[in-house]
């Protein structure tokens, strides 16, 4: 288990010293009033405690995607552990981190008004609608996943069909009633189920003597069953997402940092709760490549079982935790895509007040919103789930990629170290632009073609990036030389 620990240590010095170095790159202000107590609506805005933001933060970010995501990722095999942990560290917590403190920084906006403020009114407007999609389509995407699950437990007494009301019915209530009645109360008790799944897992490894393969020259390789169709570039940094970065998090971080109390919690919240997630996914990913005998048995199981992660999640929770260690794994499970749904249907709700300028008080005004979304994603759920999972799969990364574009757009403009966010940006637009070309829901294109195009994206932004930099500065100097 070398590898297995060399990184969790990774991860956690992540945090502990990388976190650091970003947060003074941010520059944030103790002695700053937050929109927590300057803009308190009794809804959306209120003081928390840090530690239950934390919670919330890591409940509402840690979907299926660190769980299902990691299974279908360890297909790969151990060249997965390496974009967990470097996507965690360097791409997706400063991700969540700035998207958090941006939005403490612009009163509590939504991540498309923030990247309206930098990227320009039609970068706006676009973003606008493909974000409220998109947390549309993830609502519908958390409610089949965990609906599946329940009935699978429940064979005899409730059907899919039963659950997905029950998973509806609760997201509307999550959704309509201040953050603080429904939310704010059940997500500890879930906190612990997914907390447990994960501590219980890695200790069943130690017990059982289960062999997690390392990575060494031989095993920097592709062991997917299907090479052709699923090259490690751009597939595998699709596949697992919200282990690594996920743009999904950029929706949630700003309902987080309208209850912050103070910014130095900021890094704790946001950095420490997407590195957390990192955890999950590096012990769901070294559980999978070694429970079935190895990474070929595991790519068999999946062929098997149509790809369907569900299946093997089940069978691992019960096999090393036993009936009552299963049960409260897959609660964890469960707990987790249900917990990300409801926020994602609140998400939607406040980018479109946001926009709408729609105060949020009045539950009148909250239904008026919220139910056209939940039609939306009702008529979701009556499409293939391997189909809205692909598309998801797709649109959320595409929206991780613009939003590290917007953050180095802020950092260039406030002269301070961009490259932090730079180098992922310009990877995430080559793995977007390569897979939109590569992929079967995409053109389908050859893999040398889309290399070539993503790559040459890629490196066509960054210039771009360099003349905006110039031109900012250039044009900022000029006014202050015409008003002087």
């Amino acid at each position: 288990m070398i590898t297995f620990f060399a990184a969790l240590s990774v991860l956690l010095l992540g945090y502990f010293i990388y976190s650091r170095i970003i947060e003074r790159i941010a520059g944030t202000d103790p002695n700053r009033e937050t929109p927590a107590y300057s803009m308190t609506d009794g809804v959306d805005y209120m003081p928390l405690p840090w530690w239950r933001i934390f919670l919330i933060q890591f409940l509402n970010i840690a979907g299926l995607g660190p769980i299902f995501g990691a299974v279908a990722g360890a297909m790969w095999g151990p060249v997965a552990f390496i974009w967990i942990v470097l996507g965690s560290v360097f791409a997706g917590a400063v991700h969540d981190y700035f998207s958090g403190m941006l939005s403490i920084k612009h009163r509590g906006l939504s991540i498309t008004e923030i990247v309206g403020i930098y990227m320009g009114v039609g970068t706006k407007q676009f973003m606008r609608a493909f974000t409220v999609l998109l947390m549309v389509i993830v609502g519908a995407v958390f409610i089949m996943g965990p609906a599946k699950i329940l009935s699978g437990l429940t064979p005899n007494f409730a059907s899919t069909t039963f659950w997905v009301w029950v998973v509806f019915a609760y997201y509307l209530l999550a959704t309509m009633l201040p953050i603080d009645k429904v939310i704010g109360r059940i997500y500890p008790v879930f906190g612990f189920a997914l907390v447990f799944m994960a501590v219980g897992l890695i200790v069943a490894l130690f017990v059982k003597g289960y062999h997690i393969p390392e990575l060494s020259l031989a095993n920097m390789q592709n062991f997917h069953v299907n090479t052709a169709d699923f090259p490690i570039f751009p597939m595998l940094f699709i596949t697992i997402a919200c282990g690594a970065i996920s743009g999904f998090h950029a929706t949630q971080s700003p309902l987080m940092a309208r209850c912050l109390t103070n910014e130095k919690y900021g890094r704790r919240v946001f950095y420490g709760a997407m590195i957390t997630e990192g955890v999950v996914a590096l012990i769901w990913a070294a559980i999978s490549m070694s429970f079935f005998g190895g990474i070929r048995e595991l790519n068999e199981m999946m062929t098997a079982n149509s790809g369907n992660a569900a299946f093997i999640v089940n069978e691992i929770s019960n096999s090393l935790l036993g009936t009552f260690g299963g049960f409260l794994a897959l609660l964890g499970v469960v707990a987790a895509p249900i917990t990300s749904g409801d926020t994602a249907f609140r998400s939607a709700r406040l980018i479109v007040a946001d926009f709408m300028k729609f105060k949020q008080g009045p539950i009148k005004n909250r239904l008026f919103i919220s139910i056209p979304l939940f039609l939306a994603g009702f008529l979701l759920t009556q499409i293939d789930f391997s189909v809205i999972w692909r598309y998801f799969a797709w649109a959320n990364q595409t929206l991780a990629m613009v939003v590290l574009w917007t953050i180095t757009v802020y950092l260039a403009q406030e002269r301070k170290f961009y490259w932090v966010t730079l180098i992922p940006a310009a990877f995430m637009t080559a793995v977007i632009v390569t897979y939109l070309l590569f992929a079967p829901e995409g053109f389908s294109l050859s893999k040398e073609i889309s290399y070539t195009i993503g790559i040459a994206t890629a490196v066509l932004a960054l210039v771009a990036f360099f003349f905006y930099r110039k031109n900012y500065f250039t044009r900022k100097l000029v006014k202050v030389i015409i008003r002087d």
